[in-house]
């Protein structure tokens, strides 16, 4: 279990650091991390991670997902 949240915490690291590029929805986010070798579940945890941290703002806009930094 633990490697699972080595895997989640180097995700959320990685989506904050894109994010710092500026805000993305989450299929684009998604899109580059999985080219990047991340899985799409791993991505979601991630963010998950970074809200419940109180890193990111999440909000649904015309049935897109926004993803920024607070």
């Amino acid at each position: 279990m633990e490697d699972m949240w080595a895997k989640i915490g180097e995700t959320a690291g990685r989506v904050y650091h894109l994010l710092e590029e500026g805000e993305k929805n989450l299929s684009s986010l998604t899109k580059i991390l999985r080219r990047e070798g991340h899985n799409t579940n791993l991505v979601i945890m991630a963010i998950g991670w970074l809200a419940r941290e109180d890193k990111i703002n999440v909000i649904k806009d015309h049935g897109k997902w926004i993803i920024r930094l607070k």
